[in-house]
């Protein structure tokens, strides 16, 4: 059964086997060891970890490429990052964190003494420890303040979006980022709704989202304010955008013969994954591990519900 939210709705795909209000879940890496064998880690390999989280896919790398392997590791959430400290302290100076953005990714590796890299990690969900915390506005399932952004300091919040934008602007946020084929709809709602007040917890505006769409919707098993949130999360974090500059930064900076992998958990970020690897391809400069993405076992997805959206693309260059 999905976990219920306050309001009575379902879980979305994200939130599903979340901790309920009040407790936490440890973050589980999505595709562990599905990761390890893709990346073909072996001793001494150095890994770029893009998103290095609460560094669990960290941690498997940085073992299988003991003793002398070494491990970038960027994230822009402050919390993340003191986690993923904290459990990879054990490996010295083999682990380099720093906050910032992927996007800075070539600007980081020429300013570091990190060194040629032979695999690089994508994981582009967003994590437990973010969505147990209403105090970051990610999660309908509790109240918080309409923020969504992964670096608090950047400029931009869900907020801001939502309470200054036209309704034109608004559904075509909504339908670009979130396929959401009740834009139009929901982005009048919200515009009449703010007349009355800014609309400024996450509680409020998925209430908004839930009156405006159709009663089917209503019904259905999954929040109807779940693409509306994920098209903010993105449209705060310009997160699409990140993801088509860093891949061939990615892949023009790593060895030949070095493997790229990227977790994605919609269907826009496949989009963009599965594209690159066909252009690369196309271009003979890359090889596709899988012809299809890899996904989720029945096991993984029982024991962890969140993973049931991932998928896994690789390529080896050339």
């Amino acid at each position: 059964m999905p976990v219920r939210s306050p309001s009575g709705w379902g879980s979305s795909a994200s939130e599903e086997g979340m901790a309920g209000p009040g407790e936490k879940q440890k973050h589980i890496p999505v595709l562990l060891n599905e990761i390890v064998e893709a990346l073909a880690l072996k001793p001494g390999m150095n890994v770029v970890d893009c998103t290095v989280g609460g560094g669990g896919h960290a941690e498997a790398i940085l073992e299988r490429t003991a003793p002398d392997g070494r491990l970038l590791g960027f994230d822009l959430d402050e919390a993340a990052l003191e986690t993923a400290r904290r459990k990879l302290e054990r490996f010295g100076s083999r682990a380099m964190l720093v906050r910032r953005n992927y996007r800075n990714f070539e600007q980081v590796l020429l300013s570091t003494s990190f060194g040629p890299f032979q695999a690089a990690l994508l994981d582009l969900g967003y994590s437990s420890m973010e969505i147990d915390d209403p105090s970051r506005g990610f999660s309908f399932r509790q109240d918080g303040p309409l923020d969504m952004r992964y670096d608090r300091s950047g400029p931009l919040t869900a907020a801001e979006i939502v309470n200054g934008e036209t309704a034109d602007g608004l559904a075509k946020l909504l339908w670009r980022y979130g396929e959401e084929r009740e834009a139009r709809r929901i982005a009048e709602a919200i515009v009449y709704a703010r007349r009355k007040g800014h609309i400024i917890s996450t509680l409020q505006l998925a209430e908004v989202v839930a009156g405006a769409v159709v009663a089917r919707r209503r019904r259905g098993r999954i929040h109807p304010a779940t693409q509306t949130f994920q098209a903010l999360r993105i449209a705060v974090n310009d997160e699409l955008d990140g993801l088509k500059e860093v891949l061939p930064e990615l892949f023009r900076a790593m060895d030949a013969g070095g493997r790229l992998a990227v977790i994605s958990f919609h269907s826009l970020e496949d989009r963009i994954v599965k594209e690159f690897v066909r252009e690369k391809t196309k271009a003979g400069e890359a090889e596709a591990i899988t012809k299809r993405p890899i996904v989720p076992s029945d096991a993984e997805i029982a024991e962890n519900p969140r993973a049931r959206s991932a998928k896994l693309r690789t390529l080896r260059k050339s």
